[in-house]
């Protein structure tokens, strides 16, 4: 048992590195995710149909395949095809895995966007319109700061879905938190220790990562904002 507890303790320092580029690469994608998933979002309720059915092909099929699948096509694929047409193209590993993962994010967040829009009620928006703003205002200004309140706990699960997902780029030999201890691993044959470790340092980031949007949730909602400075304030 004192033996397991110094490995595991030997390998923190190195596994804390690997759980830093995890956060960097989930920031990242989460941040690209949430431009492109919000701009799909709105194209899902244009008029145009073109524009609808494409970006519904986009998610179906982002939402229908594999994410490990999606990193081999973009890390090897891609720049195979193009290596085929006289077009020399090699992926960074660190883009390769942010391009994944931003992509695979968008089709998730896009459908979180118009759900959320959608779920604003259709006079506000005629009401709006009746006050003589744009669409653009209307969408700005009224529908899309309540829809994103409303938004914030289908975000916050993808969010920690994104950060577990992180581990599959371990594939292209990306060293972000599992890649780093499949190598302790290799080099000290203590494999339920390190990927123990490596688990609790998961379950410790998808913990502080619930608390947090929770607790953007109720900041962002007046009506909970205030429940909660009550019962900070009724409290001993």
């Amino acid at each position: 048992m004192i033996q397991s507890l110094t490995i595991i303790l030997n390998a923190l320092p190195n596994l804390l590195l690997g759980a830093v580029v995890t956060l960097e690469i989930t920031a990242l994608s989460v941040v690209f995710g949430m431009i492109g998933g919000s701009l799909i979002g709105i194209a899902r309720l244009s008029p145009i149909l073109l524009l609808r059915f494409c970006t519904r092909a986009y998610v179906d099929f982002f939402r229908g395949t594999p994410l490990l699948v999606q990193i081999f096509m973009i890390y090897f694929g891609l720049p195979a095809l193009a290596q085929s047409i006289g077009i020399p193209l090699r992926f960074d590993r660190l883009l390769a895995a942010v391009v994944a993962l931003s992509l695979n994010s968008a089709a998730y967040i896009g459908e979180i966007v118009r759900a959320g829009i959608q779920s604003i009620e259709p006079g506000q928006a005629e009401a709006a319109n009746s006050l003589g703003m744009s669409g653009v205002q209307t969408m700005r200004y009224i529908i899309f700061p309540q829809a994103l309140r409303r938004m914030i706990p289908p975000l916050g699960n993808e969010f920690i879905s994104l950060l577990k997902d992180t581990s599959l780029v371990s594939v292209i030999g990306f060293e972000e938190l599992l890649r780093r201890g499949q190598l302790i691993v290799a080099d000290t044959y203590r494999a339920f220790e390190i990927y123990t470790a490596v688990a609790l340092v998961y379950l410790v980031l998808t913990l502080a990562s619930s608390q947090f949007f929770s607790r953007l949730e109720v900041w962002m909602n007046p009506i909970k904002r205030q429940k909660a400075s009550q019962k900070k304030l009724s409290s001993p």
